[in-house]
């Protein structure tokens, strides 16, 4: 079924349809897919790699369509016949080394990681098991200066995080966008790349009006898809477990994702749809 004048609906992985131990919810599968079947474009918008986010997206019922991975760095279409569920369509990377030497120097103690424009990983010291692609390799920190890279990702588990905040503040950060987690976590991305530039541009190859978009997220790093919404006339939900300034960012906050609170924005969709007309 078509919808008539389908909407655009970006949903965010961690703490937004998966709970922190990987949990997902029945109830959350069966309103995502009530919303596809009307004929709306579901969009899962995450900073997981590629390879990390399609098992889920396949839980959640999906077999064909985008995916924004790596915080708006890589965008996959999924293909049940390509050796991996999936083609990479668009990747865009930078050059690490500015950005890791200044890092390396102020948090000398931290863990770090590049995710390389292959969608594999090379890390120094180890990460969580569900943080990094299921391929990655364990190389020294000088090693992770070269080549062309998607992402660096920067884990300071000792820290405080409003340590963190202000030790990444003053490293300024100008030559390329960042998104930091609820624990002392950091995703840098090339310069002008977010979860909503990489929306926007499905956006525009969907032709759905700036107006007919939502996007519900949970972390720091879902605010620049909010304000995208936001700006464009469309709604943005925070999950209610949320930090503040996320919850401050969105338009609404919706329950927290132990109360299924994408659930209760999508059945709600009608009535969405029928007071922004």
């Amino acid at each position: 079924m078509n919808a008539a004048n389908p909407w655009l609906i970006a949903i965010d992985i961690d703490g937004t349809l998966v709970h922190d131990d990987g949990f997902l919810s029945p109830v959350v599968i069966k309103e995502v897919q009530r919303v596809r079947e009307l004929g709306h474009h579901v969009v899962v918008a995450t900073g997981r790699a590629a390879a990390n986010a399609i098992p889920v997206v396949k839980d959640v019922g999906f077999d064909e369509g985008f995916v924004v991975c790596s915080n708006g760095a890589v965008t996959v279409e999924l293909d049940k016949h390509a050796e991996h569920g999936y083609h990479v369509r668009e990747v865009i990377g930078f050059d690490p080394r500015p950005v890791l030497s200044q890092l390396i120097e102020k948090l000398p103690e931290a863990h770090f990681a590049v995710e390389d424009i292959d969608g594999t990983y090379r890390f120094h010291k180890p990460f969580p098991a569900y943080a990094l692609g299921s391929q990655n390799v364990e190389t020294p920190l000088e090693q992770l200066m070269n080549g062309e890279v998607s992402r660096v990702v920067v884990l300071s588990p000792e820290q405080d995080v409003n340590d963190f905040l202000a030790v990444v503040e003053s490293v300024g950060l100008h030559s390329v966008s960042y998104a930091i987690g609820y624990t002392a976590w950091l995703d840098i991305s090339p310069q002008g790349v977010t979860k909503a530039s990489a929306l926007e541009q499905r956006r525009k190859a969907l032709n759905i009006p700036r107006d007919q978009v939502i996007t519900i997220g949970d972390g720091r790093n879902d605010i620049s898809m909010f304000e995208w919404a936001n700006q464009g006339g469309g709604y943005s939900f925070a999950m209610g477990q949320g930090p503040e300034e996320v919850r401050k960012a969105a338009t609404m906050v919706t329950a927290s994702v132990e109360e299924d609170g994408v659930a209760k924005v999508l059945s709600g969709l009608e009535g969405i749809i029928y007071t922004h007309n």
